[in-house]
């Protein structure tokens, strides 16, 4: 129950929808296929045997459903029309079937018997809906309803079976891949519609011997990204492209490997990959050997996992990705997982990307001109061009007699006292920002911190501080300071890294956490840290005065929630002290503002909660006793908000709650001041979720209100109508 106090983080998967009320007839390979309709939120499912449904995701219930008759089956997933909004399929092979919403029965829509067996219907946005024959042969739906028995001609070879087909639109044209497989040998088809021209490629494995066992694709205007999930669980990527030199050649395509081990390679269950877009693909399967089922998502750019979820009730290898669905069978139920990619980047794949910028400071540069860099040595491989430019620069310095204040500073850094460097610094600063500023701080923090490693008791912090206050300095660019800040137990200065840098490591985050909680309250109260995000912390006159009002609920919760029948004294009495024991802040004001940068420090959670099993248990009875207070605070709040300036949000409050008790809960358990937090933690959530169900009541409620506005026009008419909402 306690987990559910999480909130989505960025790139995670969310809570399953479980779609199907009744168990689909899914055969022992599982659905036929999953389309997409011309409506948004809604798919076409089309089990092993003899049903279509049409579902929506939001309602979570089918909206249609048709079955062929008694002895027929359907042979190839049902489609829907982009142009027209009907449906078709085909079943027993040869037989095609087009219907709409208004019609029940399957038996007395259009029919259409064809002369040949068909593999697969493709339909996508901008085009209309193409038929591929098994034998490799493909047609638009309009020619060959004009003549159902044309002659469909042999494209594909004797004993040669097609595997997988993806059907795209490259710059508004349609392009139709297939690939096939005979003898344990691959080939690729790519069919252009538009022009009618056929192109094939011979699939090189190269020395792995692995089986295929998925196939996804991507395309831009020049190059299809074919990827292959292999048995020694691997993802292979094969590029081919869109408008070949030769059609009549059969062509070669050698397969390089794109991301090792995703799934196990001894894994005897189906496994599936789908594309998501071009950095990221979704993998389904165990991850390790006799482990359960997972679907993780990966990032192909950067080769790190961006989140998974175990399947404990197992998938059929199949999986599915529309408009940001991720669509499987979990079990014996279709289930819907929302996931949408966000923008890849390095900070992004390694959980680091602020989604949004603080007002007030200034944006981190994204690129540093390196060649303007005052310590830069050149190596024996550097172009004639770099070596150029730094002969024109020293020929630059030996004829300008005035020498830059950042080489001075540079300078001095290396034999001057600290009074000496700050002052130079302080020339610096003054001078007017140039673009190569970034890079000018970077050599001067460098400079700083080699030589704190050379001399010990050199330690600069006034002029630190002030380099870190010019928001051009990252964890990346400098990780030596916050390393020396922590063997110095600078408070202050791990405050403003913490606010100030993007990329810090999970591993420094829970360091910095340790050190603000083991420093004792007498030292911390000598140490001058940044205030701004605690104010009126402890404002227990307030709260005594909320809770004298009674019989009121805040947020969904009242301290007197379970003395519903009767007054009971001993109760209030109980319920009074615990409303006094939450009123004041349990930590003084200098912890509160160190914990709080902490709180709204980037992470990502899969590398984070190792880190924070090593903190020791009553520390983290005391965090979790200030997150439960920070909560208090924004649940009396009608805009669930801190005071402060950029205080900790509601979310970050709930995903460290939950990052603690992940984390710690078997210790926290046996801790007996930690029994009555946990008790109040449960109590909220519980309170939480009755909330919420009462305002999805409502919200219910209020749709039925604007449907019926929308679907009657009662204009020039007189009418009472009566709504029960509850």
């Amino acid at each position: 129950m306690l987990s559910s106090l999480g909130a989505t983080k960025m790139a995670a998967l969310d809570e399953e929808i479980t779609l199907s009320t009744v168990v689909l007839g899914a055969g022992q390979d599982g659905l036929l296929g999953v389309e997409p309709t011309d409506k948004a939120d809604q798919f076409l499912v089309t089990d092993s045997g003899r049903t279509v449904v049409h579902y929506k995701v939001s309602d979570q219930k089918p909206l249609g459903s048709w079955s062929v008759k008694q002895g027929q089956i359907i042979t190839c997933p049902a489609v829907c029309s982009f142009q027209t909004g009907e449906y078709i399929v085909v079943h027993d092979n040869k037989v095609l079937r087009i219907w709409n919403n208004e019609d029940v029965n399957l038996d007395k829509v259009f029919k259409a018997t064809l002369s040949a067996e068909v593999y697969r219907i493709h339909s996508i946005q901008g085009t209309e809906p193409v038929v591929l024959f098994r034998k490799g042969a493909v047609r638009g739906l309009e020619a060959l309803l004009a003549e159902p028995q044309q002659k469909i001609e042999t494209v594909i070879s004797d004993e040669e079976v097609i595997k997988w087909t993806k059907f795209f639109m490259v710059f508004k044209h349609p392009v139709l891949v297939f690939i096939t497989e005979k003898h344990g040998n691959h080939f690729a088809y790519v069919q252009m519609l538009n022009s009618c021209t056929l192109s094939k490629y011979t699939l090189l494995l190269g020395e792995e011997k692995s089986l295929i066992k998925n196939f996804t694709a991507s395309v831009d205007r020049k190059f299809i990204y074919l990827m292959s999930l292999s048995s020694d669980g691997c993802v292979y990527e094969s590029v081919i492209p869109v408008y070949p030199s030769d059609t009549d050649k059969n062509q070669k395509v050698v397969r390089s490997l794109l991301l090792k081990t995703v799934v196990s390679g001894s894994s005897q269950k189906e496994v599936a990959l789908t594309v998501l877009d071009q950095d990221h693909v979704a993998v389904l399967g165990p991850p390790l050997p006799a482990s359960k089922e997972c679907l993780c998502i990966w990032n192909i750019k950067f080769q790190t996992l961006q989140t998974s979820k175990e399947l404990p009730q197992g998938t059929s290898g199949q999986l599915w990705y529309y408009g940001e669905s991720l669509l499987m069978l979990h079990g014996k139920y279709l289930t819907v997982v929302p996931y949408k990619c966000e923008v890849s980047s390095l900070a992004g794949a390694l959980g680091k990307l602020k989604h949004s910028q603080d007002p007030g400071t200034h944006p981190i540069p994204h690129f540093v001109n390196w060649e303007t860099s005052q310590e830069c040595e050149l190596g024996s491989q550097n172009s004639e061009q770099s070596k150029r430019i730094l002969r024109r620069k020293k020929s630059e310095v030996s004829l300008n007699p005035e020498v830059p204040a950042s080489s001075q500073l540079l300078l001095a850094i290396k034999k001057d006292s600290e009074k000496h460097i700050e002052l130079e610094l302080r020339k610096l600063l003054a001078v007017k920002q140039t673009p190569d500023l970034c890079t000018v701080i970077g050599d001067v923090v460098a400079g700083l911190l080699a030589r704190c490693r050379k001399e010990p008791a050199f330690y600069p912090r006034n002029c630190l501080l002030q380099l870190v206050q010019t928001h051009v300095l990252s964890y990346s660019l400098c990780p030596g300071l916050m390393e020396i800040a922590l063997e110095k137990a600078d408070v202050q200065m791990l405050q403003l890294c913490l606010q100030q840098f993007p990329d810090i490591p999970e591993l420094v985050t829970c360091t910095c956490l340790k050190i603000f909680l083991s420093i004792g309250d007498d030292n911390l109260r000598k140490i001058d840290v940044n205030m701004e995000s605690v104010v009126d912390y402890n404002d227990s006159v307030q709260d005594e005065k909320m809770e004298e009002q009674t019989g009121i609920l805040q947020n969904g919760f009242s301290p007197e929630e379970d003395s519903r029948h009767g007054y009971d004294p001993e109760s209030r009495e109980k319920a009074r002290g615990a409303v006094q024991e939450t009123s004041a802040c349990p930590v003084i004001p200098q912890r509160a503002a160190l914990l709080n940068a902490i709180l709204r420090s980037a992470y990502s959670d899969i590398f984070l909660l190792p880190y924070l099993k090593d903190i020791p248990a009553q520390h983290v009875t005391v965090f979790l006793h200030y997150l439960y207070f920070l909560y208090l605070k924004c649940s009396k709040n009608a805009a669930m908000t801190l005071p402060g300036i950029h205080p900790p949000t509601l979310s970050q409050i709930m995903d460290w709650i939950c990052l603690l008790l992940d984390a710690n809960f078997t210790v926290v358990v046996m801790i007996p001041e930690a029994k009555r937090l946990l008790m109040n933690l449960y109590k909220f959530v519980k309170s939480q979720i009755s909330v919420y169900s009462e305002l999805n009541k409502i919200e219910v409620s209020f749709r039925e209100l604007q449907k019926l506005n929308q679907e009657k026009n009662n204009r020039g008419r007189y009418s009472i109508e009566v709504l029960e909402l509850f």
